[in-house]
C-alpha cells in the first residue's frame, strides 16, 4: 500500500486516513494477502504526517471538528495494529510526525539509508500523541524517546537501527555505480539532489522488502496472527490507555494560539514565534487567548466576552472601557 502524496511529502489528509483504514480490513478479510508493506511514493518522504496546510485550513476554524479527524486517524492505525497480518513498513524517505506513528504500527521496517526518522508535535503546536508517546518508550527506551518527543531530533536511519527504532537498514545512496553503506549527511543530500554523480537507488530496499515477505510467508498464517495479538499486549494496553483522552484533548487544544501560531508558521514557512508568547505567559498577559481574557462588554450594543485588549467593539465601533488588571500574584510562600 503506497501514500501517494510525494508532492506533500506523503502527509496524509482526511481522506487518506479513510482510505488506507479501509485498504488494510479489506487485506486482513483476504486470504490470498499474507503480508502488509506500507510505504510512500517516491524517494523523499515515506510520510510526514498530517497535512499541516488542512490542519490550518479546516481543523483551526472548526477545533472541534479535530475530535472527528482523530477517530480517523486512530482507526488507520489500528487496522494496521490489528489486521491479523504481519505488515512492514517500507521506509523510502523521511518519517516524522504522523508518519513515524504509522511506522510504528507497523511489526516491522525496513529503512533506506538516506532517511531520517522523528516527531515534530511540541515544534508545530501539538502532541505526538497518536503512538509516539505511547510507543517510543517501548521501542527505543525512555530517554531516547523523550528526546525525540520533547527536542524533535532527528535520528539517521543508522542510529535508529542502533537503537532499535527500525528492523533493519539497507544501503540507498549511490555515488556513481558503488553503493555507500553509511554515508554521511552531506552525501545523502547530494544523492536527492543528484548532483556530484550520487543518486538514490531504492532497489535494495525492495529486495530488502521482498526477502522479510518471502520469510514470513513460510511461516503458518494462523501461528503469526496469534504470535501478533500475544507481542501487540503492552503497545495495545498504551494506547487504548491513552487515545481516547488524547482526543479529547486535542479537540480542545486546537482552539489554542499555540495551535494557530505553530501551523501558521508552517504553512507560511517561517520560524514559530513561542519567545513572545511565552513572554505573555510570564507577564500573565493573556497567552491562552489571541488578544487578551475575553471578559470585555460593549456599553453600547451590550456584546459581551470581547477581547480585553480591544479598544473599540468590533461589532457598533463604540469606545470600549480599559480592561482592569486581573493578573494574579507570582509571589507566595513555599
Amino acid at each position: 500500500m503506497t501514500l501517494d502524496r510525494p508532492s506533500s511529502y506523503n502527509a496524509y489528509t482526511t481522506g487518506t486516513l479513510e482510505e488506507l483504514a479501509w485498504a488494510v480490513q479489506e487485506a486482513a478479510f483476504d486470504d490470498k494477502v499474507g503480508v502488509v508493506v506500507l510505504t510512500g511514493a517516491g524517494e523523499r518522504a515515506f510520510c510526514t504526517g498530517g497535512d499541516v496546510k488542512e490542519y490550518a485550513e479546516h481543523y483551526t476554524r472548526r477545533p472541534h471538528d479535530y475530535w472527528k479527524y482523530m477517530a480517523h486517524f486512530a482507526r488507520a492505525v489500528e487496522s494496521l495494529l490489528s489486521c491479523g497480518k504481519p505488515t512492514i513498513a517500507r521506509l523510502n524517505g523521511i518519517t516524522v510526525g504522523g508518519g513515524n506513528e504509522l511506522h510504528l504500527a507497523c511489526d516491522l521496517s525496513v529503512a533506506a539509508s538516506h532517511i531520517y526518522l522523528g516527531q515534530v508535535g511540541v515544534g508545530v503546536g501539538s502532541v505526538a500523541c497518536g503512538g509516539a508517546t505511547q510507543w517510543l518508550p517501548l521501542a527505543v527506551g525512555d530517554r531516547r524517546a523523550r528526546r525525540m518527543l520533547l527536542l524533535n531530533e532527528r535520528v539517521p536511519a543508522r542510529r535508529a537501527e542502533e537503537w532499535g527504532l527500525v528492523s533493519q537498514v539497507v544501503p540507498s545512496v549511490r555515488a556513481g555505480d558503488k553503493l555507500l553503506e553509511d554515508p554521511s549527511a552531506e552525501e545523502r543530500e547530494f544523492a536527492l539532489q543528484r548532483k556530484n554523480g550520487y543518486s538514490i537507488d531504492l532497489g535494495p530496499l525492495d529486495r530488502a522488502v521482498e526477502e522479510l515477505s518471502r520469510q514470513l510467508l513460510e511461516k503458518f498464517p494462523e501461528c503469526l496472527r496469534y504470535t501478533k495479538a500475544q507481542t501487540n499486549f503492552w503497545k495495545e494496553l498504551a494506547w487504548h490507555q491513552t487515545v481516547p483522552h488524547a482526543q479529547e484533548w486535542l479537540s480542545l487544544h486546537f482552539a489554542s494560539p499555540e495551535v494557530h501560531e505553530g501551523m501558521g508558521a508552517f504553512v507560511e514557512k517561517r520560524r514559530t514565534q513561542v519567545p513572545a508568547l511565552r513572554e505573555r505567559r510570564a507577564t500573565g498577559d493573556g497567552a491562552d487567548y489571541f488578544h487578551g481574557p475575553l471578559t470585555s462588554k460593549c456599553p453600547k450594543c451590550g456584546a459581551g466576552h470581547l477581547p480585553e485588549a480591544m479598544t473599540f467593539c468590533g461589532f457598533c465601533g463604540a469606545p470600549l472601557p480599559p480592561a482592569a488588571s486581573s493578573s494574579p500574584s507570582a509571589g507566595g510562600s513555599r
